[in-house]
């Protein structure tokens, strides 16, 4: 989630109310194991093995009858999206400016806990910008590699999914694609070329909330293809999230125009309405501190506005055969908890009710599902997550 500019979405929603396509090189065969399995340490070429979430009986993560039919490629990107499972982001570390200057220092305690608790994946906001020369050939500091690096094997070792994004790059790709776009290419070739060997346990995501001029224009579409790509150089099975402009807006994903026979994308959307209830006090968005006091009561109007939205996601997927992937949700630490757990037990179950796997905004900051000061759970939220954690 960008800590600044959230304000631009809140006045968007108010008003609201020449590439060339890298061929597909997909797995012939898909193998998804039982629950109690554990993957490997590197798929075959041929095969995947993958432990299943569990997702309600009720979960359909597939086009309906009349929407496009489901190719071998589609079934292994839904199979993907699938083994994302029950994520949760971690916010305000690598995406800072420097690591730690927002709070949060990455630990190994942190991958014991998350594993413990029951989640499937972590989703790494970065900040590669900070980390990369201005000028061409545009490189990534080898020491910020080799702490991606330890993130990377931290997921391995603790049988999480890793999503890598680009997360603050200057506003300049935002605001002028067209020159800044030679440099993002670059990043994107370095990281797609330093982990080619990474297991696919281990996914690209484009961009986050990309927003402005690159989504007012076609220009997001046009940097889609030629990042996909450039990656699909040297990771020809690598599974790439992307999702549209607004900031990840559900109601932007009619605008996403995907290159047609790339099929191992999922499309990935953030989910904060009400914007009022779920920002209030946050000191990043102005007059926020007006809202306080908002409350979410779960009541039928409430959950409605919820579910018609999802639906949106929903009906835009199976229509379109791609999965869907819910990024980022969360509510800010000075909204009652009460409201905190009933809200975001019931964006979690219209997600799963849907098909979709979630990353829950975030671990342990302003959001936070987990209390580094006081060492524990905000057993509240974790419960209202994962409903059938073992963690007490």
């Amino acid at each position: 989630m960008r800590r600044t500019l959230l304000v631009i979405l809140f006045v968007s929603m108010a008003l609201a109310a020449c590439t060339t396509q890298a061929p597909s090189a997909i797995p012939t065969a898909l193998k998804v194991v039982s629950p109690s399995a554990t993957p490997g340490d590197s798929p075959t070429p041929t095969e995947t093995e993958w432990p299943t979430p569990y997702f309600p009986p009720t979960s359909t993560p597939r086009p309906s009858a009349t929407a496009r039919p489901l190719s071998t490629e589609d079934e292994f990107a839904f199979a993907q999206m699938k083994a994302l499972g029950h994520g949760v982001n971690l916010g305000n570390a690598l995406e800072a400016p420097k690591e730690g200057d927002w709070g949060v220092t990455l630990k190994q305690e942190y991958f014991d806990l998350i594993q413990t608790a029951g989640f499937q994946s972590v989703r790494v906001p970065i900040n590669w910008d900070g980390h990369t020369d201005q000028k061409s050939p545009y490189t990534i500091d080898p020491a910020f590699f080799q702490r991606v690096d330890w993130v990377v094997e931290q997921g391995h070792k603790h049988n999480l999914a890793v999503i890598l994004n680009i997360h603050n790059f200057n506003e300049g790709i935002n605001t002028a694609p067209e020159k800044h776009k030679e440099r993002f290419l670059a990043v994107w070739k370095q990281i797609a070329e330093h982990y080619k060997d990474q297991p696919d346990s281990v996914y690209f995501e484009l961009l986050n909330e990309p927003h402005g001029t690159i989504t007012d224009t076609d220009a997001w579409n046009q940097i889609v293809a030629q990042a996909i790509a450039v990656i699909r150089i040297s990771n020809p099975r690598r599974s790439i999230i992307l999702g549209p402009g607004g900031y990840n807006d559900v109601h932007q994903l009619e605008t996403l125009k995907l290159p047609e026979k790339e099929r191992n994308i999922i499309v990935t959307f953030h989910y904060y309405n009400p914007f009022h209830f779920t920002h209030q006090g946050a000191d990043w968005v102005k007059d926020s501190g007006g809202w306080m006091g908002t409350t979410w009561n779960s009541t039928p109007a409430e959950q409605a506005a919820i579910s018609q939205e999802f639906d949106i996601a929903m009906q835009w997927g199976k229509r379109e055969a791609r999965p869907i992937f819910l990024g980022e949700f969360g509510a800010y630490s000075k909204g009652d908890m009460p409201s905190r757990e009933r809200w975001t037990t019931f964006v979690a179950r219209e997600a799963e009710k849907r098909g979709f796997s979630w990353a829950y905004w975030e671990f342990c900051a302003g959001f936070g599902v987990y209390d580094p000061q006081k060492a524990a759970w905000n057993t509240p939220l974790l419960r209202a997550l994962l409903p059938q954690s073992a963690v007490k």
